[in-house]
């Protein structure tokens, strides 16, 4: 990677960390989007947000049409602000870990499990940490654009969880008592719950009330 080219990442991923927290915090300085425009001109294929920043006086430009733009270029380019931006998304994976955890005992897994930013993957994302000491992040990890649904975290959170335990140690779980299959993190309707595929399909329990399920078996 050449100077110039590292020198324009850089730059271009300040400028969209800036935008997006102005757009978060509603002080958005029109310069920002501006500036932010002007590097991604002649970088990538040219959007109609970034054309019409570029091509317009700053002044003529309302504050909503230049939020609306900003928002717009931000999208375009596949921003993601992370955990580090967003941290409700890391409280929304905290909370379905929470709910998860309910569920870990009848595995024979106790203790409290924790969420782990894992620095050292790309993109940055989450694993989870065992009370044992044990980390579960088979297969892949819970990326942070998973957190801005409740029900997306927590589904995520049950299959990456459920895959690390299967390759770990090659037992399947959960299994649903009455067809004696594994069964899966799946959002059905809107909840996140274990889904067996006999018969057709069912729902063995929603995640989080395993234990129920299987004490009326």
């Amino acid at each position: 990677m050449s100077d110039t080219t590292a020198e324009h990442e850089a730059n271009t991923e300040e400028l969209e960390r800036r935008v997006y927290l102005g757009l978060r915090e509603d002080n958005l300085d029109p310069q920002d989007v501006v500036a932010l425009a002007c590097e991604l001109f002649g970088w990538l294929p040219c959007t109609d947000a970034v054309l019409e920043v570029v091509e317009r006086k700053p002044a003529d430009v309302s504050p909503a049409e230049m939020t609306a733009l900003a928002r717009r270029i931000l999208d375009d380019v596949g921003f993601d602000p992370g955990f580090d931006l967003a941290p409700e998304r890391l409280e929304t994976l905290r909370a379905a870990l929470r709910i998860m955890a309910r569920d870990l005992p009848t595995r024979g897994i106790q203790g409290e499990p924790q969420i782990e930013i894992l620095e050292d993957c790309f993109p940055a994302g989450a694993g989870v940490r065992l009370a044992d000491g044990e980390r579960l992040d088979w297969g892949g990890h819970i990326l942070p654009g998973m957190c801005d649904d409740p029900t997306m975290a927590l589904t995520s959170l049950a299959i990456m969880i459920q895959e690390s335990l299967l390759e770990r140690t090659w037992r399947v779980w959960p299994v649903c008592p009455r067809h004696d299959l594994g069964v899966h993190g799946s959002k059905r309707e809107g909840t996140a719950v274990w889904w067996c595929a006999g018969d057709g399909g069912h729902m063995l329990a929603p995640i989080g009330e395993l234990s129920h399920a299987l004490a009326d078996r």
